[in-house]
């Protein structure tokens, strides 16, 4: 017993004092013709920081998603993996202002929703949002479109409006 505890704090202790650097999220959202859109999210830091100066710094991350779009007789499941960019502003409080911008791909269980044909099950994923972080926290709104870019037709596409937040580990 004795050697079951020692191991789990030795474990956890190892584990906190290594950053893991990666968040998890939920976001929640609607599209414009209302397929309610949720969204559990993990993300993985670049390890570079672009530009920095004084008053704002350009970084990224890895974003892979799954995706349950809730259509009123056709639901879809999405994955989806993009790299985003952020533009982050330096304040002299806690709170750290961004807008973020990505194009990623998309993987949709099924082509047609009730109210679009989206003509294949490869799409790309763009997006454009702003947020606000907090020590570990994230909160944001987001603006995304699904559509295959013209490969197939019809290409109807998705736009998507989001809330969210994440938390960094």
């Amino acid at each position: 017993m004795k050697k079951s505890i020692l191991t789990i704090a030795l474990l956890h202790n190892t584990l906190v004092a290594q950053e893991l650097n990666f968040s998890l999220g939920l976001d929640i959202g609607e599209s414009r013709d209302g397929i309610g859109i949720y969204r559990v999210v993990i993300q993985k830091d670049f390890e570079t920081i672009f530009y920095e100066n004084e008053s704002l710094f350009i970084s990224g991350y890895h974003e892979a998603s799954l995706n349950f779009w809730d259509s009123k007789n056709t639901d879809l499941w999405v994955v989806a993996y993009s790299p985003i960019f952020t533009l982050n502003f330096i304040t002299m409080s806690e709170y750290t202002p961004y807008f973020d911008l990505g194009i990623g791909i998309a993987a949709v269980s099924k082509k047609y929703t009730d109210f679009r044909n989206l003509s294949s099950h490869f799409q790309f994923e763009d997006r454009f949002g702003f947020g606000i972080k907090r020590a570990n926290l994230d909160f944001h709104i987001r603006y995304m479109h699904y559509s295959n870019a013209g490969l197939r037709k019809p290409n109807d596409g998705i736009d998507i409006f989001l809330v969210g937040f994440g938390y960094k580990f």
